[in-house]
């Protein structure tokens, strides 16, 4: 494998203007990786935005199977990737081998997800109103719609998943699978991993004959407020926590041209525990909420952060099974430094809370999170406390009782917007909890049945997105095929000579395309 460069990639070259230098950092040890990336400057970010915007007519009007074709072949370099590249993963994020393998092929399978989306075609939405010449007292003339991409997008590289929410992850997918060329921002953390995804876009795109600058990247910590400032660029994708994003939406709302912010941002995965289950099978449950809890360190954006039971032996059983487990798991490497710094702070903050017990966990020491385990007073969240409702980003999480089925309700109605929630129950009891499902939907991207939030399926029916803070927009989501939506708009065209018409559109429906024609589906030429 080449040395790595450490320079900006635009319009399908690299580029090193800058002065400003950094460096990786070894997730393990804490010590600076040799290789130097060069910060972009903000002429190299107007470059980059430049470069997407000149190949995105170009690009947009490609079929969707050029389109589908160069997604595969993303897919093909990433699979392509050896062992050294594995270990360099490892050495930036401290994540174990079996992990990085496991989330690199959750990247190529969602990047061939949408290249088999791209072919199936119902992402163009075509809707057709035929012209009636005799309709009366006015004539309908001949109306066509289809979804084209929006144009330009940045995309901003995720900490917790180096590959799968990153460079080639599910918002750069969605976006070229939608027709945009994409800028992206990598993320600090692991600079040489990013380079080395890149690069592997790169010889995807050279392989299969797309143009220069559908894929450009750029290194720094002071270059997102100028990407996402740029004029050329049509929409954000970022996850990350929600400082970043809420900055990024007022920075993209403050434009002269405002653009959408498609932001994962802030989640505390709420689960009910019922009484009926608790009874059944209460240990088992502590055993598989406390495995989700430290999964990955904690570092999951579905990590299950508020744990609800109703007030019972049961409950109490489970709460006591739950503080045992998690006092015997061991520590572990988190991602970053800072990361761990922010696990840390956020735990002293619910230490120091007068209505919060801590119920299990041994002191953080050295550079491994320790798991956590506190109760809440109900109160808190009756009264929608802050406390509760801030995601602490680690292997932590909150017990909060509930007096009686009318506490649960009121407590759940004081929560803030999340990705998931999840009921734990037995059959009787689930089929009684309309009113509990009532209200987690209005709340929630994701309601689970008798499972853990943590590991998302890629997939066409996922919901990875919920109301705010979990996302900046909750009609969208960013994992499952459905995540194309946010980058394409419609476009409707009237009285147009079907010879002008995009090939979703024209009359003989070359590409097959179930279509909406005056009112009903149909695949029938017209």
């Amino acid at each position: 494998m080449p040395e790595l460069s450490g320079h900006n990639f635009i319009a399908g070259g690299r580029s090193a203007a800058g002065s400003v230098v950094l460096h990786s950092i070894d997730a393990t040890t804490g010590q600076p990786l040799p290789t130097a990336f060069i910060q972009a400057t903000v002429e190299e970010v107007d470059a980059a935005a430049s470069a997407a915007a000149q190949a995105s007519p170009i690009y947009r009007n490609l079929s969707a199977e050029r389109r589908a074709q160069f997604l595969e072949a993303i897919a093909t370099e990433l699979d392509a990737l050896g062992d050294d590249f594995v270990a360099l993963v490892g050495q930036e994020t401290a994540l174990p081998a079996a992990r990085i393998q496991g989330e690199r092929a959750r990247t190529s399978g969602q990047m061939r997800l949408f290249a088999q989306a791209l072919r199936r075609g119902d992402f163009y939405g075509a809707r057709i109103d035929l012209p009636l010449p005799a309709r009366q007292p006015l004539p309908r003339v001949d109306l066509r719609q289809c979804r084209l991409g929006i144009g330009p997008v940045a995309v901003f590289g995720a900490s917790n998943f180096p590959l799968a929410f990153s460079t080639a992850g599910g918002d750069t997918a969605a976006a070229l699978a939608a027709g945009c060329p994409v800028v992206f921002k990598a993320h600090s953390g692991h600079m040489a991993t990013a380079q080395r995804v890149a690069e592997a876009i790169i010889r995807a795109a050279e392989k299969t004959g797309m143009p220069a600058g559908v894929f450009n990247m750029i290194f720094g910590a002071g270059v997102g407020e100028a990407l996402v400032k740029h004029p050329q660029i049509q929409a954000v994708g970022f996850t990350g926590s929600l400082k970043g994003g809420r900055a990024l939406c007022d920075m993209a709302a403050a434009r002269a041209q405002p653009i959408p912010v498609f932001a994962e941002m802030s989640s505390i995965n709420p689960v009910l525990v019922l009484p009926e289950a608790l009874q059944v099978r209460g240990e088992r449950i502590a055993s598989e909420l406390a495995a989700s809890v430290v999964m990955g360190a904690g570092q999951f954006c579905t990590n299950p952060g508020l744990v609800i039971g109703i007030r019972s032996a049961a409950f109490t059983r489970f709460v006591q099974t739950l503080s045992a487990l998690m006092a015997d798991q061991p520590g572990q490497t988190m991602l970053n430094a800072g990361g761990l710094r922010s696990y840390v702070h956020g735990c002293e903050t619910l230490l120091a809370h007068p209505q919060i017990t801590h119920l299990a966990g041994q002191a953080q020491a050295g550079n491994q999170a320790r798991a956590q385990l506190f109760q809440a007073d109900v109160n808190l969240l009756l009264t929608g406390n802050e406390l509760l409702q801030e995601e602490i980003f680690g292997p932590a999480t909150v017990v909060v009782e509930v007096a009686d089925r009318t506490e649960l309700l009121a407590a759940l109605q004081g929560l803030r917007g999340q990705l998931t929630a999840t009921l734990i129950g037995e059959p009787a009891e689930l089929e009684q909890s309309a009113d509990l499902v009532a209200v987690l939907e209005q709340k929630v991207g994701r309601v689970l049945v008798n499972g853990y939030p943590t590991g998302v399926e890629v997939c066409d029916a996922m919901v990875h997105g919920g109301p705010w803070p979990a996302t900046s927009d909750a009609r969208g989501t960013s994992v499952g095929t459905l995540a194309i939506d946010r980058f394409l708009r419609p476009v409707c065209y009237q009285n147009f000579p079907d010879a002008l018409l995009p090939e979703a559109l024209k009359n003989r429906n070359p590409l097959g395309l179930t279509r909406l024609v005056n009112g009903e589906k149909t695949t029938q030429a017209l």
